[in-house]
């Protein structure tokens, strides 16, 4: 075990670290996007005894038939983030508020991200002094900065990946008790996030070596039985649409129809498709380029080779092309509207312990002033990267969040329908309906059936609802719209007529 004198820097870090996720949370003061609005609102309602269930419908795939509210949720999601949050909230919910109690759990798990990094660095055999720049780094959090205090599973995933790489290498040595605690990490980060199901792939890897087949095998059954019960409910709940809404979309709000996409509207829209996954080749390649490469250069990647020799270091750099390669082409519109850079997290701490690996052997071994001049200014860079990705969330998220409560008193009384229902749903307190985009036959059943009173569109909206957004089209059971900014709310003032009424 390592001396008080040892401890106290990494503690230190930590600290300085935890002071500056408690400033950012100032600039994340709401959950800001569709995910993370989903996941405080279910977290409420499970704090309050409501267990895993929904008051609103943000995709039709958790309402099969149009099932009647509140419905189970987590039917597409993985519920960690939700019952971590919840945890906050039923211990400081009374104190702090339901936002800033479930915010202050996700808080609580990152500040252990810096002693991660550290002991990652540690195993990798970087000096202390390295060691605790990649804490540094992984405490600022670079473009990460607001994930590590987002209503989401970024900080979770985090810390999580990083004890699976860390508990990966002592499995493949032959420890037994090592390979259930690597399957128990990837059952974890399965909840986490679902791609993390690919890390058990690594599991298999131990089973087919002789010195590890035992841990191995052992961690393989404890992952399977984790992501085994999880996947049973969501079948046991009928969810039996997830991959096509997962891998068969041609465009992205395909997945918010009613109807599932289908294997036939897929494959007669081929030349698109392959498109699709063109670019998001590209777009996931910038978004690694600048979660890892714009921080520390290449200095991951040589560190990944020159330790290649390692089954920790193997692992982390197969399982990154995997994850990318998986999220590019097959979970494709996804991965390029957030999915891929979620992904990244469960890499980005050990990432930073490899860059400090290979920093220390270029640099520090051969000038320690070099060395301490390129601490300092990747330091600075952290600092700037963290500093501009909180910029950038506020610019993007809070302006969103402030222009929908500004129009919640034209929005009539009761129900109504959006294309964010999540995030309605939590600003207004209010069951919400998604806007489906199927067209609005079925919009029209959709309102009639969960008693909508109106329509809410924004400037970004499906395309069966342009002509109404841009007044081009009229209906009869829609009245004038009050326009707040580009928000427009239209009244429902007559039946819809839907077929499934009659």
């Amino acid at each position: 075990m390592p001396d008080a004198a040892a401890i106290r820097p990494v503690l230190l870090v930590s600290v300085a670290a935890l002071i500056v996720r408690v400033a950012s949370a100032v600039v994340v003061a709401q959950p800001g996007y569709t995910d993370a609005f989903y996941y405080s609102i279910v977290a409420s309602r499970l704090a309050h005894g409501e267990g895993l269930t929904a008051d609103f419908i943000w995709n039709f795939l958790e309402a099969p038939n149009f099932a009647p509210l509140p419905i189970p949720s987590h039917q597409f999601w993985v519920p960690l983030a939700t019952t971590l949050q919840a945890g906050g909230i039923a211990l400081l919910g009374g104190v702090l508020g339901e936002f800033r109690a479930a915010q202050a759990a996700v808080i609580a798990v990152a500040a252990f991200l810096p002693a991660a990094a550290y002991a990652a660095a540690r195993s990798l055999d970087v000096s202390p002094r390295y060691a605790l720049a990649a804490a540094a780094f992984v405490g600022l959090g670079g473009v990460f900065s607001p994930g590590w205090v987002a209503a989401d599973s970024f900080a979770p995933a985090a810390l999580i990946g990083t004890l699976f790489f860390l508990a990966f290498a002592r499995a493949a040595g032959g420890s037994i008790g090592a390979g259930a605690a690597t399957g128990l990490l990837v059952g974890l980060l399965y909840l986490a996030r679902s791609e993390g199901a690919l890390f058990g792939l690594a599991l298999l890897a131990l089973a087919l070596r002789p010195v590890s087949r035992s841990a191995g095998l052992a961690g393989s059954g404890v992952a399977l039985a984790i992501g085994g019960l999880w996947f049973a409910r969501d079948l046991g709940l009928g969810a039996t649409d997830l991959l096509a809404r997962s891998m068969l979309l041609v465009r992205y709000e395909d997945f918010f129809r009613i109807a599932p996409p289908t294997a036939s509207e897929f494959f007669s829209a081929l030349p698109d498709v392959l498109a699709a996954k063109g670019g998001a080749l590209i777009t996931n390649a910038v978004y690694a380029l600048f979660a890892f490469f714009v921080l520390l250069g290449p200095l991951a990647a040589i560190a990944t080779w020159r330790l290649r020799s390692r089954a920790d270091v193997r692992a982390w750099s197969s399982l990154l092309v995997l994850v990318f390669l998986a999220q590019s082409l097959l979970w494709t519109l996804h991965s390029t509207r957030g999915s891929y850079f979620h992904s990244l997290a469960a890499f980005f701490p050990f990432g930073m312990a490899l860059a400090a690996a290979a920093a220390e052997r270029s640099l520090a071994r051969r000038n320690a002033r070099i060395g301490r001049l390129w601490v300092t200014g990747a330091l600075a860079v952290a600092v700037t990267l963290s500093s501009g990705a909180l910029v950038e969330w506020d610019a993007s998220f809070n302006d969103l969040a402030r222009a929908r409560v500004a129009t919640l008193d034209a929005i009539p009384p009761g129900p109504f329908m959006a294309i964010d229902a999540a995030a309605w749903r939590a600003i207004s307190g209010r069951s919400v309906i998604v806007t489906p985009a199927d067209g609005l036959a079925e919009f029209g059943c959709a309102g009639a059936i969960y008693g909508a009173h109106s329509l809410v569109l924004e400037a970004a909206h499906f395309r069966a609802y342009d002509g109404i957004y841009t007044g081009a089209e009229q209906q009869p059971w829609l009245g004038p719209p009050v326009i707040r900014g580009t928000i427009k709310i239209f009244p429902f003032v007559s039946d819809f007529g839907c077929s499934f009424l009659q």
